[in-house]
């Protein structure tokens, strides 16, 4: 049975990955040490204007779609963990402004200092306050979920509530295994388990059931494949 069509900026945004290769194809070692066939590098984000104006459009439309959706959802500030998610949050926000004046006119943004800076303004967090507000965290990806722990703990310090997590890619993929667990267990992927955790959303522009579909209609039978088998060894749908 044929999935259903997804929304034309996820298919923009997976093409535009896929044409400037953002999205590769090949045996990558992860973190992890698991060999996979596939790679997500957006640091190349940053490569092209133009594919910039792709992902903070894309991610903008997730948000607005989700909020559509879910009435109780709101945050009034959208957060960047240094270093890939200051570049994310800044357009980000301008861009939904700009899609959706009356909802996202006022957000702030802001995002923290790797080092703490003892003059000027001094801290760790530049940008809007996060005191008292909902905060919306955005980050590239969601891999052992580490990162956006860290990010939680800010908010928590500096008085801010999390109303949820957006990032690019849903890897859709169980955590590593841990000492004495078996490997081939079924266990819940770093994004599940921040849902489970913090029970908020954790959403992302596109899944890789969504890159799979995409991939059948302009990628490589081989690449194709090689990403499937790799879901059927460490995928999860959670």
């Amino acid at each position: 049975m044929a999935s259903p069509p997804i929304p034309a900026y996820k298919v923009g945004f997976l093409q535009a990955c896929l044409d400037a290769n953002v999205l590769s194809f090949g045996t990558y070692t992860l973190k992890s040490g698991r060999q996979s066939p596939y790679f997500f590098n957006a640091g190349l984000f940053l490569n092209d204007a133009s594919l910039f104006s792709v992902i903070q459009t894309a991610y903008a439309q997730s948000l607005i779609e989700h909020a559509s959706t879910n009435p109780s959802f709101s945050f009034d500030v959208l957060f960047g963990p240094a270093y890939k998610g200051i570049p994310l949050s800044a357009a980000t926000f301008g861009e939904l402004a700009r899609l959706d004046k009356g909802r996202f006119g006022h957000i702030g943004c802001a995002f923290n200092r790797k080092e703490v800076k003892d003059h000027g303004d001094g801290g760790s967090l530049v940008g809007a306050p996060l005191r008292g507000k909902r905060v919306m965290v955005i980050d590239d990806v969601l891999t052992a979920g580490t990162a956006i722990r860290e990010a939680i703990d800010i908010i928590k310090t500096q008085g801010g509530e999390l109303a949820g997590v957006i990032v690019a890619l849903d890897r859709m993929e169980k955590m590593p295994a841990q000492s004495g667990e078996d490997e081939a267990a079924p266990r819940m992927s770093a994004i599940g388990q921040v849902r489970k955790e913090y029970g908020v959303p954790v959403l992302s522009i596109v899944t890789l059931d969504d890159l799979i579909g995409r991939l059948r209609e302009v990628g490589s039978d081989e690449d194709m494949k090689r990403v499937e088998e790799y879901k059927r060894m460490y995928g999860t749908g959670s």
